[in-house]
């Protein structure tokens, strides 16, 4: 989809979802000053939360799709993230605010008066709310926008919101027990979860996640696909937003082939990943495997068995032995999870050094950047 195409559909969609939730605010505060319903009116500022957030929704499509700068050469698809952070302050000031206001309800309770215009407001509240939520978390899907569909979830929470707040009246109507403060706790409760939710989703795309795993494996089967390439290890993605995310890939490959081959063999992949994954990868690193030497296969198979034969130790890759230099390389990925990694990482170095005295070893303590 076009990056225009793209915005224009965030746009009308968060214009819907504004003048819906100014409608409901409008009529939810009426009726919750009204009846003098802590639970409703509260229920009326988690609405306003939401067009806030799709105000600043838009503001951050319109700011995430101006065009690349020489200043800003990867575009502008980061202010997304940014404006996701904004939206995340209103929500948790929203949440903290109906709590302080709740809790002090229930110390100082007053008498809520509903009436059956009340009622059926409410009720119709729930219905607009599911069909809007389910509408935005369709079109945030459409579209890939993590804050419509972001959106489309609170819409639906919001639709459980009322629907407890319904409950609540009903049940004072029927019984005279007063739940309306203890219903806007876990009104507030509920909007304070939804932000700290956000706000962990938000700081991940910020600080930079592990890639989806079926993502990370369908690219590396990609590029295993090519008739050159015999292993792709130390797949990286980074996102500049929504619409950009380029990546870099190492490619092992036998010895023999020329500067042209590995050339074509690099355009290939790269075209093969960007139509299949869209995805651009910046750049193809090569490892190089020795083909012609039996004395450098079993050297490897050796070394293989000692490093993996290690607690922690995921994966090894990346073996070269230049037999004229005495000089072997290769790459360790090690456990995150490893109580010292550097530790293990000395440790096998000095054991393979053990095994081949005569030998420099060149050992790169690798990242596990992806499944």
């Amino acid at each position: 989809m076009a990056p225009l195409d793209r915005e224009r559909i965030i746009v009308r969609t968060s214009i819907i979802g504004i003048v819906a939730n100014i409608l409901l605010v409008a009529f939810k505060a009426a009726v919750g000053l009204a009846a003098n319903s802590i639970a409703i009116v509260l229920d009326a500022v988690n609405n306003l939360t939401d067009a806030l957030s799709s105000v600043i929704t838009i503001i951050g499509a319109k700011l995430a799709g101006k065009r690349p700068d020489r200043k800003h050469p990867l575009g502008h698809g980061r202010y997304e993230y940014l404006s996701a952070m904004v939206i995340v302050a209103i929500v948790l000031y929203a949440g903290i605010t109906s709590l302080v206001e709740s809790i002090k309800k229930i110390i100082y309770p007053e008498v809520a008066d509903y009436s059956m215009v009340t009622l059926i407001i409410v009720a119709a509240a729930v219905i607009v709310k599911i069909i809007l939520g389910r509408y935005v978390s369709a079109k945030g899907k459409q579209v890939d926008s993590g804050s419509l569909i972001a959106s489309g979830k609170d819409a639906l929470f919001d639709a459980a919101i009322s629907a407890s707040v319904l409950a609540a009246a009903l049940i004072y109507l029927g019984t005279g027990i007063a739940l309306e403060a203890y219903v806007g706790v876990i009104i507030s409760i509920v909007i304070i979860k939804a932000g700290i939710d956000m706000l962990r989703e938000t700081l991940d795309d910020i600080l930079g996640s592990r890639p989806d795993a079926d993502l990370a494996q369908g690219i590396k089967r990609t590029v295993c696909s090519d008739p050159d390439v015999l292993g792709a290890y130390d797949l990286l993605l980074e996102s500049y937003g929504p619409d950009l995310t380029i990546g870099a890939i190492h490619v092992e490959v036998i010895d023999t082939m020329t500067a042209s081959e590995i050339d074509a063999m690099t355009r290939r992949i790269q075209a093969a990943v960007l139509k299949e994954h869209h995805i651009a990868l910046a750049t193809v690193g090569i490892y190089s495997r020795n083909t012609s030497d039996d004395e450098v296969a079993e050297m490897r198979s050796s070394i293989t068995r000692v490093a993996m034969g290690h607690e922690g130790v995921l994966q090894m890759h990346g073996f070269y032995a230049d037999l004229e230099q005495k000089r072997i390389s290769f790459d360790l990925i090690i456990d995150f999870e490893t109580p010292d990694r550097v530790d293990l990482y000395k440790h096998i170095s000095d054991d393979v050094q053990e095994l081949y005295p005569d030998f420099d070893f060149v050992i790169t303590l690798d990242r596990d950047l992806s499944d």
